[in-house]
């Protein structure tokens, strides 16, 4: 599946898309924020300015993802994504990017999952979804959990973040922990395209 095939779905808030004409201007004008970028594990020392080329590198890796989207409420906050999705165990991993400072807290990273684990455990008909994150990342552990992640285990010292060692924090959910509360989500949306 390519981006141009990807289906498009809509929330009470948030959009999950594929990348569009002027997805790099806004993801240019959204820069590289620190506290942003060391939650994705980044160190200080290692966090430059965002360029136009990285805005349009950022773009093409997200076009070119089988299952990756851009997560939108009225303006483009970041992207989510299934990588190594493996057709015979029925698994995949999640990985999410709110890269707007102002959206965080507002539950839009929440409801973005959701819509995501409607489509995996629903017409991909996936079994199970990992995930891992940073233990300092309390604001995404807490949004996974919302969503039925639970947590499996830690590998110790995973991540070496401004001269500390991190642990990473490894999730988990499966399709019937989150069916039946969620029943209904991610059903495609009319495509707006002519």
């Amino acid at each position: 599946m390519s981006a141009s095939t990807l289906p498009t779905f809509q929330g009470p808030r948030v959009r999950l898309r594929p990348p569009a004409d002027g997805d790099v201007a806004a993801r240019f004008a959204l820069g590289r924020d620190p506290g942003i970028a060391g939650m994705f594990g980044a160190s200080r020392d290692r966090i430059r300015p965002l360029t136009e080329a990285d805005a349009a590198a950022w773009v093409r890796r997200v076009a070119g993802h089988p299952h990756g989207w851009i997560i939108e409420h009225g303006r483009l906050l970041g992207e989510i994504r299934l990588d190594n999705l493996d057709p015979r165990d029925r698994r995949a991993s999640l990985a999410i990017g709110i890269l707007d400072p102002a959206a965080l807290g507002q539950g839009l990273g929440t409801e973005a999952i959701r819509l995501l684990l409607g489509y995996a455990f629903g017409p991909l008909a996936l079994h199970r979804i990992g995930i891992r994150v940073l233990a300092y990342n309390r604001r995404a552990i807490r949004a996974y959990e919302k969503c039925g992640f639970r947590i499996e285990g830690r590998e110790r010292e995973t991540a070496f973040v401004n001269g500390h060692w991190h642990d990473d924090v490894i999730m988990g959910l499966l399709d019937h922990e989150f069916a039946a509360p969620n029943a209904g989500l991610a059903q495609p949306a009319a495509d707006p395209r002519p």
